[in-house]
């Protein structure tokens, strides 16, 4: 009987064929096999942080998807790393992120008035704090006399169309109204301001259906002069009332005074700020007058008539005064 041969495994993975059927003593043939080895892809599994952040479930998902036990490399924050964050930040060396404050709401208050003319003493709206700073009732109440008696008419002014840059709350162009300015445009970039402190103003003085309000920034405006109030149309005064930190006097004069806005005939009114530089002409305009009060000055360009009859009138004041005197 013929026993077929079969392979003994021994404990040390060492493959034994025998032939049972065989007389002859014949050794063992062995042949030796390797143990088998799986080897796992490499995969480089790396979490950069970003502003939304990955949850920790949707890292398990990614792990698992690739075969890994996502227990092995998803861990909570040590207690030790929770508590060094806690110490940075109270010592203001660590990130804090807290939620932007809320700006307050901006409000108005009554200390502005109208010094002459038909809107006489009414009180006019302005805004709280630094934001929008209108011109000094002692520098405007200056500046009005000096027009009304350059213009040769020192009761008001003479008639004609006004245009007050940076208007903020309407203070200049609606004094020019009252005294006798038949229109006036202005030009303010601040929304808030125009419809809560400008426009109520102009409600409250009836000067509302003579007045134009630009929404728009003065730089812009003056390089859109043409489009937005048409050709050859020059205004008889213009009014200059910058914020002081936020413009540069030189381009500025220098792009009003090349615009079509001015005229032969057109006075402009500028405040400008201590220890800045105006010339003594704007294009076609003198300096008719340069005043100061405090850390404000005031100057005023005009027509070289305005200049003589200025002229004329002090020397007129002064020949007054020497009578009065004598006399």
């Amino acid at each position: 009987m013929a026993v077929s041969s079969s392979p003994i495994v021994s404990p040390l993975l060492i493959n034994i064929r025998t032939n049972l059927s065989s007389s002859s003593p014949e050794l063992p043939r062995f042949s030796i096999f390797p143990k088998p080895t799986v080897r796992k892809p490499a995969f480089v599994i790396s979490f950069c942080k970003s502003r939304d952040g990955l949850a920790n479930e949707e890292k398990k998902l990614l792990l698992e998807r690739y075969g890994y036990d996502a227990n092995e490399f998803v861990s909570e924050l040590s207690p030790k790393t929770t508590r060094r964050r806690k110490e940075l930040q109270k010592t203001g060396k660590g990130k804090k992120v807290s939620p932007e404050d809320p700006k307050p709401p901006r409000t108005t208050h009554k200390l502005l008035q109208v010094l002459g003319g038909k809107a006489r003493r009414k009180k006019l709206l302005s805004a709280k704090g630094m934001e929008v700073r209108p011109m000094m009732e002692v520098v405007k109440g200056a500046a009005f006399d000096i027009l009304q008696v350059a213009g040769g008419c020192p009761a008001s002014l003479r008639p004609g169309r006004w245009l007050d840059l940076y208007s903020g709350t309407g203070s200049v162009g609606i004094e020019a109204l009252s005294r006798g300015c038949s229109e006036v445009h202005f030009v303010e970039m601040d929304p808030w301001v125009v419809s809560d402190v400008l426009r109520p103003n102009l409600k409250w003085t009836g000067f509302l259906d003579v007045s134009v309000i630009h929404t728009v920034r003065v730089e812009n405006f003056l390089e859109r002069a043409v489009q937005l109030v048409g050709k050859d149309q020059s205004f008889d005064y213009i009014s200059v009332t910058p914020p002081y930190t936020k413009v540069d006097y030189e381009v500025l004069m220098d792009q009003i005074s090349s615009s079509a806005l001015v005229g032969e005939d057109t006075f402009i009114v500028v405040e400008y700020p201590l220890r800045t530089g105006m010339l003594d002409s704007c294009g076609c305009l003198v300096k008719i007058a340069d005043r100061r009060f405090g850390r404000t000055h005031l100057a005023i360009y005009g027509p070289k008539w305005a200049l003589k009859r200025r002229k004329s009138e002090k020397s007129l004041q002064t020949v007054a005064e020497k009578i009065q005197m004598e006399g």
